[in-house]
């Protein structure tokens, strides 16, 4: 069985560094690892399966000796570089926005629609961190009863902005907390102790890309393009932590009973429905997907679900995070703040009535797109194997 020539494009960004760390731990099949950056990061050195990889210039002459490349990186060399890839027979795999919404590239969340990898031309995209667990939700739940509409609002750590606006929330939470003035450079305000709307760009109606995306891309995902989805999405202060409210209009009654019945059939989701212990924070740390607070509505049709989102792996693919770079050293005050500040989120949205919220376990952006793309990784080169 032969090798697979790997290539990841921004492999010293959040992404990249946890798809090092998810190849390494599936044990992928990696002949050669090529590591691709910007100019101030040629010359670094990665630790990988026992060893260490030179990070090097992104160049298209990478792709000619890839079969995969993992690319993580802004739209200009997403756009650029996965074209470039693509001509040379490698296949893509893409993170960015730019190629999501592409009548001929597949958009997967693997749990949802692995199938449609069947059908690329050589690029395959992820979705936004935020559509993917609202698409393993709902394609659990339309087996009961045909959606009819969907709303949601989002409330996204400061992690699915980058490494940038993490160090970012640690400063400003220290100098507030010290009584300092704080400047703002990854938002437009300050983030620490404050909500913001800014996710994207404002769009003309006064939504956000972030919510646009959340409709087009659970569209389809789904392969449903007529379902009404209206998004609100929220950038809270905390560090790696993505929650989701989620009310769900179907076409004939669901009761709870039968959701949870769905949902706890669906891979890489976990119902941990009891009020009085319902996981938060790192109270989910060892659960794949939880799935909390499904409930009926108090009138009308319909079915409201959560669950504690957490730290990064997606759904159904976790390992323990250890130190403090995961907020679990006590002497660290980022750490400490993003506790607390997601359990007494969550222990809000529940007891004030909110449709209560779901996620996946220790779910940071940057790795439910990681861990998705080596999904697809794996997914493409056993197909190549013929298995």
């Amino acid at each position: 069985m032969s090798g697979v020539r790997v290539a990841i494009v921004g492999a010293t960004g959040a992404v990249g560094g946890v798809a090092l760390t998810v190849l390494e731990e599936r044990g992928f099949p990696v002949e050669r690892l090529r590591l691709t950056a910007s100019e101030r990061s040629v010359g670094k050195r990665l630790r990988f399966a026992g060893g260490e990889v030179e990070v090097e210039a992104t160049t298209p002459e990478v792709f000619a000796e890839s079969d995969i490349a993992f690319i993580s990186a802004n739209d200009d060399v997403s756009r650029e570089m996965a074209v470039a890839a693509r001509d040379q027979g490698c296949v893509v795999i893409d993170d960015s926005g730019v190629w999501r919404m592409d009548p001929d590239v597949p958009l997967v969340a693997p749990e949802v629609n692995a199938a449609d990898v069947e059908r690329h031309h050589g690029i395959l995209a992820i979705p936004n961190c935020s559509t993917t667990p609202l698409a393993m939700v709902l394609d659990a739940l339309r087996r009961g009863s045909r959606l009819v509409r969907v709303v949601a609002a989002t409330y996204q750590s400061v992690s699915g902005t980058g490494a940038g606006a993490m160090a970012e929330l640690d400063r400003q939470s220290r100098d507030a907390l010290a009584g300092k003035e704080t400047a703002a450079e990854q938002y437009p305000h300050p983030i620490a102790f404050n909500l913001l709307p800014h996710i994207g760009s404002f769009r003309e109606g006064g939504h956000t890309s972030e919510e646009v995306k959340m409709l087009n891309e659970t569209r389809k995902i789904l392969h449903d393009p007529e379902l009404p989805v209206s998004a609100t999405c929220v950038r809270v202060p905390v560090q790696i932590c993505h929650s989701e409210a989620v009310h769900i209009e179907f076409e004939s009654p669901l009761s709870p009973s039968e959701a949870r019945e769905l949902l706890g059939g669906y891979p890489g989701v976990v119902v941990v429905d009891d009020p009085a212990a319902n996981p938060r924070g790192h109270g989910a740390a060892e659960r794949a997907g939880p799935v909390a607070g499904v409930r009926q509505p108090a009138e009308g049709r319909g079915d409201e679900r959560g669950a504690d989102c957490g730290r990064g792996r997606a759904p159904g693919r976790v390992a323990p995070p250890t130190g403090a770079a995961v907020n679990n050293d006590p002497r660290d005050l980022t750490g400490a703040v993003g506790r607390a500040a997601s359990v007494v989120f969550g222990a809000l949205l529940v007891e004030r009535g909110v449709t209560a919220y779901f996620g996946q376990p220790w779910g940071a952006a940057a790795a439910l797109l990681a861990a998705s793309a080596v999904f697809l990784g794996v997914w493409w080169w056993s197909r190549r194997q013929g298995r």
